[in-house]
């Protein structure tokens, strides 16, 4: 089996914070490659992204694109609305029986585990790889009844949000090394977020 793990969000911009820990999680888990999954339009977001799924998509692409362990999965952005993990990776584990897959949360997402749509099959489909962030507790985190399918990594803390690359474009302030250069790039020639 090919150790797989799937890092999904809204990327409303990817910034070198998500790729900075998709390698970290990559090496310390072993795993084989990262899939960045976008998601079109978030459950739980409000507001709800301002660059379009197709956008957010590119950019990912973009990120991603010099990255040899990395790719980008549209699983999300292909079927269009609101979506759940569960579904998600039931796709997936159906087009890729030869891989087990890890699911790449941030702390603060480990402690609503047993809130996520349909959490008990997800957790018999997908090991959960829960990445820390300053002000959480990891350990104390993770829910009992999940375990043993939650590994923690230590991960150096990124304290770059898509908020505030956002928040900085409108700014008309430098978002140089927040995100990669292209993406950069891509946002100015397509007018967004300003």
């Amino acid at each position: 089996m090919k150790r797989t793990g799937i890092l999904g969000g809204t990327f409303d911009p990817i910034h070198l914070g998500h790729l900075i820990i998709a390698e970290w999680v990559r090496e310390e888990v072993k795993l084989e490659e990262v899939w960045f999954m976008p998601s079109h339009t978030p459950t739980y977001k409000v507001p709800p992204p301002e660059a379009s799924p197709e956008q957010r998509l590119e950019m990912v692409r973009l990120a991603v694109r010099d990255g040899p362990h990395f790719r980008v999965e549209d699983e999300e952005i292909r079927r269009g609305g609101a979506t759940y993990t569960a579904e998600t990776m039931e796709r997936l584990a159906a087009r890729h029986p030869d891989r087990e897959f890890y699911y790449i949360i941030g702390a603060d997402m480990v402690a609503f585990l047993p809130r996520w749509h349909r959490i008990d099959d997800l957790l018999r489909m997908v090991r959960f790889v829960g990445v820390r962030r300053d002000g959480f507790d990891l350990r104390a985190a993770v829910p009992e009844a999940a375990r043993d399918r939650v590994l923690l990594v230590d991960a150096p803390y990124v304290g770059i949000s898509s908020t505030v690359v956002r928040q900085r474009l409108k700014g008309g302030k430098s978002v140089r090394y927040l995100i990669p250069a292209a993406v950069e790039q891509y946002i100015r020639e397509n007018g967004l977020y300003g």
